[in-house]
């Protein structure tokens, strides 16, 4: 049985244009001690399906349903006191902008003590000594002076790595990083993915990567997830589809990543046109208007997601070839 199981998970949110289908029956799953990345562009459900673990969704106005199985138990059939155990402890999250994401008026130190007191009853001392351990574990200098102070007094990269100390702060079975590296400079990327890795082999902690960066995915995810339109198409070992893109968009986006080497004038690929609306229900292939690949039936039957070899599954009508060998 896998650490995290997701069946046909549907998130929908009431607007007054209608229902926004943001996450359109996605599953996947999530090994112990593994790294899967869910990725694709901005607004294709990604986030909103980490939060959905969570139940962090305010319903109204969304609606989430299916299953959300961890450790054997449904999250969607947990209390709100259930869920507040599994919050924090079992599963963190480390959210996109830790700026917004710690408190302005708390110390650091307070803030990373917190879970530590909620969910491990230590006391306000054993907490504080831990919070400046944590923070010491995440490579912060002088970690004792730094948890008397605020989020404001610290740069981006320090920011992140304290929300990551609170993300592990109770030694979680599965942590969530929605784009942990966005605004962050180069060398302060590589030193938070490092950290991440380092803490993962630590702890053995299971991490689902939240990103757009094709970059990270390809530095720290075992399994990648990629999603369009709020629907899975495609899933593989990092390896196999950085190396064979069995549906068009994810050659696309592979295609876009920009290569060391290429002429400083060429220009950049794209995919044409634009995501289509999630509040129109699609007959077909979400992809379809933008795909080159496209066939009359993809505008009106929605392709099915099927295994294309061990590991492998794809939601396309025309999926690309294997590339023949020489």
């Amino acid at each position: 049985m896998a650490l995290l199981e997701i069946e046909n998970l549907q998130v929908h949110f009431r607007s007054g244009d209608g229902i926004v289908r943001a996450v359109d029956g996605v599953s996947f799953q999530v090994e112990a001690g593994q790294t899967a990345a869910l990725v694709g562009e901005s607004g294709c459900g990604k986030s909103v399906t980490a939060l959905s673990l969570l139940r962090l969704l305010p319903e109204p106005p969304a609606r989430v349903a299916g299953v959300m199985r961890f450790e054997g138990r449904d999250l969607l059939q947990l209390s709100e006191r259930e869920m507040r155990e599994v919050r924090g402890n079992a599963i963190s999250m480390v959210f996109q902008e830790p700026m917004s994401s710690l408190n302005p008026v708390l110390t650091i130190g307070r803030q990373i003590a917190e879970p530590l007191r909620l969910h491990q009853k230590l006391s306000t001392p054993a907490a504080g000594r831990r919070a400046v351990e944590l923070l010491d574990v995440v490579g912060i200098a002088e970690p004792a002076r730094r948890a008397g102070e605020y989020p404001h007094q610290l740069s981006g990269g320090m920011r992140q790595r304290v929300m990551i100390a609170i993300a592990l702060a109770c030694r979680p079975r599965l942590l969530i990083a929605d784009e942990p590296t966005t605004a962050l400079d180069v060398t302060v990327q590589a030193q938070i993915l490092e950290l991440v890795r380092s803490l993962q082999t630590q702890f053995g902690t299971a991490v689902l990567m939240i990103t757009h960066d094709l970059g990270v995915v390809a530095e720290v995810a075992d399994r990648v997830v990629v999603m369009y339109a709020g629907r899975k198409v495609e899933e593989a070992p990092v390896d196999a589809l950085f190396r064979h893109p069995q549906h068009p968009y994810t050659a696309g986006l592979l295609r876009a990543v920009p290569r060391l080497g290429a002429a400083a004038a060429a220009r950049l690929a794209e995919i044409p046109g634009t995501v289509p609306s999630l509040r129109v229900r699609q007959a077909g292939c979400a992809f379809a208007e933008r795909c080159p690949r496209v066939q009359p039936r993809c505008g009106t039957e929605p392709p099915p997601l099927r295994a294309t070899s061990a590991g492998r599954w794809v939601a396309c009508h025309d999926p690309l070839p294997a590339p023949t060998s020489t």
